[in-house]
């Protein structure tokens, strides 16, 4: 095991350099000034003169070529420092850091959510099997599942915001708190901060959750055609511990190893849920950085990605090897 692990770690750190790598090459080659784009936008009487931006180009690092640029670049974040930001003025870790709490408020609740009704709706599925209720269930989830969380996203919005406006079933169009948050006592401040939650999760909970939903039923009516199961038949243990002791304790070993991937393509979707519901989180900082060209956050967030990708898929490995003890790696 510890022989693979270090095989994975130095794979892992050979892709994200590989990542890193080309993410540094493709922003280089985005058009526009980056130095020059945020003055202009505040204000067009603010952009700094030829020789500003020269000098500021020199103080980041960008009148070098991509390789050595990339290099210094490298060279500064092995040492823990990941620039500053060109919009923010702030050190990137610290733009980043502000808002990883707000995007965990919303990837990790979705995330458990999906699980907690994913596996009830599995298992009715599996025991309903060809039936008119268990049809209309796997029709439903094949919807949401083609659904695009984005278009989700503005209908919810359209219906709670806009058509219920007035209503007790009201909430919240967007952003993180209502204006005249600090004015609420502390229990109003929770419920408002809940409010302007129940739509950005789920958003991000209904597509895992129907995913989720079929990866179950699937591997369900795989391991119930397993020898095992029909010996356990033949004992005559009746269904239900059939289908919770035995079947579904084997449909969770690849089922938990989901949940090392979960998270990071959660945080991939933030990008443009957060952005549609104005939450100040990472997925809205990426996108702005983008627009901005703000390179020293964009190399940051990437790398965080990254690396919580690979960390996601070095999870799986070990909890399947945890749950499943057939398993080992050599």
């Amino acid at each position: 095991m510890a022989g693979y692990l270090i095989r994975r770690i130095l794979l892992g750190l050979l892709t994200l350099l590989l990542i890193t790598m080309a993410i540094y090459a493709l922003i280089r080659h985005m058009p526009g000034n980056p130095l020059a784009t945020d003055a202009a936008m505040m204000n067009p009487e603010n952009m700094p003169s030829e020789e500003d931006i020269q000098r500021m180009r020199a103080a980041y690092g960008l009148d070098k070529s991509i390789p050595e640029a990339y290099v210094h670049w490298l060279t500064n974040m092995v040492k823990g420092d990941f620039g500053s930001s060109f919009s923010e003025k702030k050190p990137v870790l610290e733009v980043i850091g502000s808002r990883v709490a707000n995007t965990l408020l919303l990837t990790v609740p979705s995330l458990i959510l999906a699980y907690i009704l994913a596996i009830p709706i599995g298992l009715f599925s599996t025991a309903r099997s060809g039936k008119t209720d268990e049809r209309l269930v796997g029709v439903g989830l094949y919807m949401l599942y083609a659904i695009p969380s984005f278009i989700a996203a503005l209908f919810l919005q359209l219906l709670f915001a806009v058509k219920l406006e007035g209503t007790a079933f009201e909430l919240p169009l967007m952003g993180i708190r209502a204006d005249e948050y600090e004015t609420l006592t502390s229990t109003e401040r929770i419920w408002d901060r809940l409010e302007h939650m129940i739509l950005p999760v789920i958003s991000f909970t209904y597509v895992s959750l129907a995913y989720y939903s079929r990866f179950i039923k699937a591997n369900m009516e795989e391991v119930i055609r397993q020898d095992y199961i029909r010996t356990a038949k033949a004992k005559g243990l009746g269904p239900i511990r059939i289908m919770i002791h035995h079947a579904f304790r084997n449909t969770l070993i690849p089922f938990v190893t989901l949940l090392g991937l979960s998270l990071p393509a959660l945080l991939g979707g933030a990008i443009i849920l957060e952005q549609i519901f104005n939450w100040p989180g990472m997925g809205q900082l990426y996108f702005r950085s983008i627009l901005t060209r703000d390179y020293p956050v964009i190399m940051g967030l990437t790398f965080a990605l990254s690396v919580l990708t690979l960390l996601g898929q070095l999870l799986a490995d070990i909890l399947y090897a945890f749950v499943d003890p057939r398993i080992s790696y050599q």
